[in-house]
């Protein structure tokens, strides 16, 4: 999977917005104005993704290539380096999780907006 593949899975998802609120080599995927990934766009393609605490320490013991969130919270996040073995399947799988976690957390108002986008 490249960056722009991985962008747009991220932007068709009902919702989303992009932007790079940080610097200019990290794209920010936002629903509800809530970040669910960051991708990175310098030399090492790795995807940051929120996750459920359980799931994300499982996520790193049995993959090398998913490690603790870079620079954010190491309990809800993971990042994962692309430029590995890593299937496109399971970086949809994982991206498809971080957003329905996000869409969950939305209180009743923002969950009833994303409905009528």
């Amino acid at each position: 999977m490249n960056t722009e593949t991985i962008r747009e899975y991220c932007i068709a998802k009902k919702g989303v917005t992009e932007s790079f609120p940080f610097d200019n080599t990290t794209l920010v995927f936002k629903v509800m104005n809530k970040m669910f990934a960051l991708l990175s766009l310098d030399e090492d393609l790795r995807v940051s993704l929120k996750c459920d605490p359980e799931k994300a320490i499982e996520l790193r013991e049995l993959y090398s290539f998913v490690i603790p969130g870079y620079h954010l919270n190491k309990k809800l996040w993971n990042t994962i380096n692309i430029n590995t073995s890593v299937s496109d399947r399971l970086i949809c799988e994982w991206i498809d999780h971080s957003y329905d976690l996000i869409v969950a957390s939305l209180t009743k108002k923002l969950k009833e907006e994303l409905k009528n986008k």
